[in-house]
Parts: C-alpha cells; sequence; structure tokens
C-alpha cells in the first residue's frame, strides 16, 4: 500500500488539529504552514474532510478549521478509503477497486497478499487519529491478537 499525497496532507492536518480540537478555528495559511502542504492543495482536502464532517469552518478575522468530531471518532482507515482508495498491495485482492486476474485460481501469492491486506485493513481501522497522535501502541495491540488465532 502507498498512500497518495492528499492522505499524506490530510493526516497531516488532522493529526495538527487533534491538538486545538476544542480550541479556536485555525486559519488554513496557518495550517499549510504548519503541515508543509501547498495552501491551494489544502483547501480542496479540507472541503473533502468537512464534507465527511470530521472538521467544520468558521468565516472571518478568527475563523478556520477544527475538528468537528472528537478524534477519536476518526480512524486511519476512512481517512486512507476517503482520499487512497485502495488498501490492497495487489489488485486482485482489493475489496474496493478489484481487478480480474486470470491467475487467480491458482496464484501461489495471492492468498498472502490477501492476508496482508487484511491485517492492514484491520490496523488502520482500529487505529484513531487520536491513538496515532498520541504515539499509543496500536500496532502492538492488534499484533498480540493476531498471534493467539
Amino acid at each position: 500500500m502507498k498512500i497518495s499525497k492528499k492522505t499524506d496532507y490530510a493526516l497531516r492536518v488532522l493529526f495538527g488539529l487533534v491538538n486545538t480540537w476544542r480550541d479556536e478555528p485555525v486559519g488554513i495559511s496557518v495550517l499549510a504552514r504548519e503541515y508543509g502542504v501547498p495552501k491551494r492543495f489544502l483547501e480542496q482536502i479540507m472541503l473533502k474532510l468537512k464534507k465527511k464532517g470530521w472538521v467544520e469552518s468558521r468565516q472571518g478575522k478568527k475563523g478556520g478549521y477544527r475538528l468537528a468530531v472528537a478524534p477519536n471518532a476518526i480512524t486511519i482507515g476512512e481517512v486512507v478509503r476517503n482520499f487512497s482508495g485502495v488498501l490492497a498491495p495487489i489488485g486482485c485482492v482489493s475489496v474496493t477497486a478489484p481487478q480480474r486476474c486470470e491467475r487467480e485460481k491458482n496464484c501461489p501469492f495471492r492468498g498472502f497478499f490477501k492476508e496482508i491486506r487484511d491485517h492492514t485493513a484491520e490496523l488502520l481501522d482500529k487505529a484513531t487519529i487520536a491513538e496515532v497522535a498520541a504515539g499509543k501502541a496500536v500496532v502492538r495491540k492488534v499484533r498480540k491478537r493476531c498471534l493467539r488465532k
């Protein structure tokens, strides 16, 4: 899985807004500068985040953006799917954008990559932006459970 630049920028800004989610809105110029995102690109991203209901905006001199929901209500998986769409390492195991393959039934590594997709999706869907921003051990929680199977 390789996340898109849009996903990278959306995550940067969301992680930044975690620290200020109950404070006054943060201006788009400040967000662009703080998180190294081109302002024109960020405007598009913020519109998409707003449409999802994850951020809210306020107009005017003290305007800007802030989280509209608690940081533990947004998972990394939701953000990645919203901006990148695909979590699968190869097209034939993708859930959202499957690609047919003539070797699908006899492929020696399809099952392996499907398992990688499943574990990746589980990890991303369990990790909230609040946990990741705080540096919590989301990976270890999922790994322990997988080892018990």
